[in-house]
């Protein structure tokens, strides 16, 4: 099954490794997650001091999130990264794990530095939102 989302790029933008925008129908469902967190089965947090671990365990934590929900990360309309650090390099280490699981789908993102995520030794959090067909569509 195809996604209905339409990733929207402008040559009067610079390159970027994402499109700026994305669109979707207006009869479609429309799938609002919560934050993907790297968490194990058990609860704890996966990966600990490890930025690409962790997203790793959030892409997969998305995944069931989205599968869950009648949904891929085919369907996903945009993105925001989260990451517990100052750094860009580390900014950058979870970026390269989310950008290469989308891979040619490649949805408007932002990637955002903050101070401290919910959850003891958290790194990482990805939110998103999906948009799919609906039933009479």
């Amino acid at each position: 099954m195809s996604s209905i989302v339409q990733l929207i790029r402008s040559r009067s933008l610079a390159d970027a490794p994402y499109a700026y925008a994305a669109t979707a129908p207006a009869n479609s469902r429309l799938i609002f997650l919560a934050g993907a967190c790297p968490l194990n089965d058990d609860g704890t947090t996966a990966a600990p001091g490890d930025y690409a671990g962790q997203a790793t365990q959030c892409i997969l934590t998305l995944q069931n999130a989205l599968r869950a929900a009648g949904a891929t990360l085919t369907d996903v309309i945009s993105t925001r990264v989260l990451v517990a650090s100052s750094s860009q390099a580390d900014l950058v280490t979870a970026w390269d794990v989310v950008h290469a699981a989308f891979g040619a789908h490649d949805v408007p993102s932002t990637l955002m530095g903050v101070t401290v995520l919910g959850y003891d030794d958290q790194l990482v959090e990805i939110e998103a939102i999906a948009a799919v067909a609906t039933e009479e569509s």
